[in-house]
């Protein structure tokens, strides 16, 4: 899909797109998020210290979903020995300890008026901290929507760095709403239709998601995470030419069993989505869980292991996945534009059947050059 100025849509007015539930749309925009170029959602209850230091003392306690300012990072005056993450948060209501508070911002958008004419529907970015969702084909199927109400007594919300598709636009009340189709016509999700604020979404068009460094021959780019140091690098030849944090699978030594640890060695991109909802006994299963929209996904072996962004968490540079590699969702759009193979907003995903196969992936707990 390219991209294409306002007056390229068509209004679509009188669809008729099913009737909403759960609260009317008069309630349903986004909140007064705090005026500041950083910020930081809470992640779950939180005590908040005078000093970043686990044994300073507590000045006070945010809780989930809080939007705070991000004032800066820094490292703990007195080194936690029972974590490797040694990052605080500095807000004006005190130390946040990092992995509990993702970094947002706040950047709301001039809604489109249509769907592109032509076109089933569009993929666009959540570029707020978090927008709440009405259900519009009642009831509710998903486990993840199904605990904001039994768990929280809250409706449904997607969070910052997300991706989802977009299949509808609705106007009401001189307001513009998209519907955000969990499944997307590749049958991933539970069937389950929201309705959001528009402006919470930012569409993407092709220019972002363009190749990076197409000229370079694909034999050329490779990716190394080290396990032991919690990180990812993509070469070009012997030139490093991107480094981030990520968070690997739980070792084997933290949960008694090898289940969850990323699988080592030689593996390769071979399957790639701008984003998909994932999901593993999400019924009843202690460790099970079912997460919505993970953006920008690049798969690397059977299994599931997969590259992709995370904004359920902070703690980059601590194992903590299932055996997937996370990392910042800004950080996964990169590579995932910058490994082979590449996947246009149109083709929506690729799969590729071996021998094809895509960039390489070693993952290693050697040290490396």
């Amino acid at each position: 899909m390219s991209k294409l100025s306002r007056r390229d849509f068509l209004k679509m007015a009188g669809l008729g797109l099913g009737a909403l539930a759960l609260r009317p749309f008069e309630k349903l925009g986004l909140p007064p998020f705090p005026a500041a170029e950083r910020l930081g959602r809470i992640l779950f209850a939180t005590d908040v210290f005078s000093q970043p230091n686990i044994n300073a003392p507590v000045i006070g306690r945010l809780f989930e979903d809080q939007i705070v300012e991000w004032n800066r990072e820094t490292v703990a005056t007195v080194r936690n020995p029972n974590t490797f993450n040694q990052r605080w948060v500095e807000t004006p209501q005190g130390f946040v300890y990092s992995p509990n508070v993702q970094p947002v911002r706040n950047l709301p958008n001039v809604p489109l008026e249509s769907v592109p004419a032509g076109e089933p529907g569009f993929w666009a970015e959540v570029t707020v901290p978090y927008a709440d969702l009405i259900i519009a084909n009642p009831p509710v199927r998903a486990p993840w929507a199904q605990t904001f109400k039994l768990e929280r007594g809250v409706d449904p919300r997607i969070y910052y760095g997300q991706v989802v598709w977009i299949d509808s636009v609705k106007n009401e009340n001189g307001v513009a709403y998209y519907r955000f189709n969990e499944d997307f016509g590749h049958g991933y999700g539970y069937g389950d239709m929201f309705w959001v604020d528009a402006a919470a979404l930012k569409p993407i068009t092709e220019e972002e998601v363009a190749p990076i460094s197409a000229s370079v021959d694909p034999a050329q780019k490779r990716i190394v995470v080290n396990v032991n140091h919690q990180t990812l690098s993509c070469f070009e030849g012997n030139v490093e030419v991107f480094f981030c944090r990520v968070s690997t699978g739980l070792l084997k030594a933290q949960i008694g069993e090898d289940t969850y640890e990323t699988p080592l060695g030689d593996m390769y991109a071979w399957r790639k989505m701008p984003s998909i909802a994932m999901g593993a006994n999400a019924q009843g299963d202690a460790a099970g869980y079912d997460t919505p929209a993970v953006p920008w996904t690049t798969f690397i072996a059977t299994g599931g292991v997969a590259i992709h962004g995370a904004f359920w968490h902070n703690a980059f540079g601590t194992p903590r996945s299932h055996g997937c590699i996370n990392l910042l969702p800004q950080d996964a759009k990169w590579v995932w534009r910058w490994t082979d193979p590449h996947v246009t907003l149109k083709q929506s995903e690729v799969q590729l059947t071996w021998p094809d196969v895509g960039t390489k992936v070693t993952t290693t707990y050697r040290q490396f050059i």
